[in-house]
């Protein structure tokens, strides 16, 4: 049999030279680089056997109409799968797929540490000071920051990226380490000294509270006015999670009145969007105590070539007639 498989963005070509390697792949990819317009989606998933899918896709009901009973998997490139319809994907007996890495892990917890050390030490507003001519000498008060060592991290949510960024700033930095999640991790009590906390607790006590949960309805807005009202005014948060896990208009009330000193963020409640209200004049953009990057915490060359080689793996699976490595149950 020939799989007809639709790639609808152009990846990295780790997992695409897989596919291409196999006699029994027919394989069809969306030429411009640029997210794929819905209608454009709708009309070339007919047909098709296999989706290979971005984050950015929304394969619904609709778009599984579209290409027809014949559909039998849908492989995401991403780790999260929001994007898809799980409930009508397993209704239709659709296999679904996505693509965890532990390069993947490695990528986006530094990311999260890059992201600490941009604001801790004012990085941004620093390379803007210096492009916009600023700096004529010295000054012993000059753009002030705060040092990490000694400091209390707060990680919610421990699984591998949070551990990573954990054992980062434990070994490099001696940082204490406190942690909230819906079990105790005793492996990174025991490696890093790091306790256990309610959430309120570790919001009380952190300088720096880092962000590292699925979205789940228990999830959604975790922190918004409440929570960071019991956080430090000097303490950051760090997102590299989810966007709607942060209610963005609380945080932009939180950081307008300097309840807290400052927030990094690598996703948005309204991604692609700053603010959920494009017309609101108050967003993350303009406030210099914040650090922004466009979802990029996983964009490195090793991450990458990781999560294509992922889905290609799993969709070879799947046509020799196994349960892909990494099915989303």
């Amino acid at each position: 049999m020939i799989y007809k498989i639709f790639v609808t963005r152009s990846i990295h070509d780790a997992g695409i030279n897989l596919l291409k390697a196999n006699k029994n792949v027919d394989l069809e990819i969306y030429e411009r680089d640029q997210l794929i317009p819905r209608k454009e989606l709708l009309k070339r998933v007919r047909g098709k056997d296999i989706i290979l899918s971005l984050l950015t896709d929304k394969i619904d009901k609709d778009v599984m109409d579209a290409a027809g009973p014949q559909l039998k998997m849908i492989a995401n490139y991403a780790v999260g799968f929001d994007n898809i319809d799980l409930k009508e994907a397993a209704k239709r007996h659709i296999v679904v797929s996505n693509t965890p890495h532990e390069r993947v892990n490695e990528s986006v917890a530094e990311h999260t540490v890059a992201l600490m050390f941009a604001l801790s030490h004012r990085i941004v507003e620093a390379d803007a000071f210096m492009r916009a001519g600023k700096y004529h000498a010295w000054n012993p008060h000059l753009l002030i920051g705060s040092d990490l060592v000694g400091k209390t991290m707060g990680i919610i949510g421990t699984g591998r990226i949070g551990s990573g960024v954990v054992h980062r700033l434990y070994d490099g930095f001696k940082m204490k380490i406190i942690y909230s999640d819906v079990a105790r991790n005793k492996e990174l009590e025991k490696t890093t000294g790091a306790k256990f906390r309610t959430m309120e607790a570790l919001l009380k006590e952190s300088d720096f509270v880092s962000l590292h949960v699925p979205l789940l309805k228990s999830t959604h807005h975790l922190i918004s006015t409440k929570q960071l009202n019991m956080m430090k005014s000097t303490a950051f948060l760090i997102n590299t999670a989810r966007g709607p896990v942060v209610d963005e208009k609380a945080l932009v009330e939180a950081l307008r009145n300097k309840v807290i000193a400052g927030a990094a963020m690598d996703v948005y409640e309204c991604e692609p969007f700053i603010a959920c209200n494009p017309r609101d004049i108050r967003d993350l953009r303009k406030m210099k105590n914040v650090v922004l990057t466009p979802h990029t915490a996983s964009a490195t060359i090793e991450a990458r070539q990781a999560m294509s080689e992922t889905a290609g793996k799993n969709i070879l699976a799947f046509i020799r007639g196994k349960v892909p490595p990494n099915a989303v149950k």
